[in-house]
């Protein structure tokens, strides 16, 4: 328990971290970037939020690590998010700043009746990131449950697939956030970096390569490989909302970085969608680099650290 205490921590604090640092210069482009890069925590930008606040990222994540705490209810993330909507519920500051359309039309049908698994687009056109940002506690819950293992287990991949679907219900999105949960789980079972990543890229080629459903798409995820990702150059990364950019930004940052740091803010001057790709490889690198790699001068300023510790503790204690 004591290993999943330090990967929780360090996986929900990397991600809030992460998330928090791209909050302020989200959209910008990497040009722009390339001229006044992140360095640290930043006040204000684009959404005028003071220095270490976290996003809908941080926010859907927490929502869903909290209900996990009880055991799997769909229904009852689904009320969270749409409390986070109405009421700034898990928010920083009471306040809903920021949220991707794709989740908002989600969350507006299932509000009219629709089941929370079915709430999500299943169109090509509805692949943002917004549910791999927010899946991480998942393979925690999974390891929680059932150990080392538990990404090998059938309804390991039906329970990331069902909190895709919350919000995004296409298999690329299904893919991505299988083969975020299948990395994070062997970064957990020691692997190293390079083997974690193509230990995934195996995985998900034995339960998509050949699926029904699957198969027509899997080919978008050929970049999951130690080998292509050292070998790409900034220019081959795109750092946009589509899922597949994300997931793949994030991993290129972590394959070519070796620390926490260096990684986070790789992936933010990006340019961008500078919050989710920050998150996701945050996320990783927290997993990777555990809590007492992160800077404790961005800590220092991350809104609510407390609560956010208190809620994983609270998890793990369930």
């Amino acid at each position: 328990m004591e290993d999943l205490r330090k990967w929780v921590i360090g996986g929900i604090l990397g991600l809030a971290v992460g998330d928090a640092l791209g909050v302020p210069v989200e959209f910008r482009s990497r040009e722009e970037l390339v001229r006044n890069p992140v360095t640290g925590m930043r006040a204000y930008g684009t959404h005028h939020q003071p220095a270490g606040t976290w996003s809908d990222d941080t926010t859907m994540t927490l929502c869903t690590l909290e209900s996990l705490t009880k055991g799997v209810d769909f229904d009852d993330m689904m009320d969270r998010f749409c409390r986070w909507v109405d009421e700034g519920y898990m928010t920083p500051y009471g306040k809903l700043f920021d949220i991707g359309g794709i989740t908002r039309l989600a969350l507006r049908r299932y509000t009219q009746g629709v089941p929370a698994v079915e709430s999500g687009g299943t169109g090509e056109h509805d692949n943002g990131n917004g549910s791999l940002m927010r899946v991480l506690p998942a393979v925690f819950y999974l390891r929680r449950e059932y150990g080392p293992a538990c990404m090998e287990k059938p309804e390991a991949l039906a329970l990331v697939h069902d909190l895709s679907r919350l919000t995004h219900g296409h298999p690329i999105s299904l893919m991505a956030c299988g083969l975020y949960c299948m990395m994070a789980n062997e970064l957990m079972n020691g692997a190293p970096l390079a083997q974690a990543i193509d230990r995934a890229a195996t995985q998900g080629a034995e339960r998509y390569g050949n699926a029904e459903g699957f198969r027509k798409f899997w080919p978008l995820f050929q970049f999951v490989s130690s080998e292509k990702l050292a070998a790409m150059e900034e220019t081959e990364i795109k750092s946009s909302g589509y899922v597949v950019d994300t997931f793949q930004a994030s991993l290129w940052c972590l394959m070519t970085t070796n620390s926490y740091a260096d990684c986070v803010l790789k992936a933010v001057n990006l340019g961008s969608d500078t919050d989710t790709v920050g998150a996701v490889a945050g996320s990783l690198a927290g997993i990777l680099y555990g809590v007492e790699s992160i800077p404790a001068e961005w800590l220092k300023v991350l809104a609510k650290k407390e609560e956010i510790i208190e809620l994983c503790e609270n998890f793990l204690s369930a």
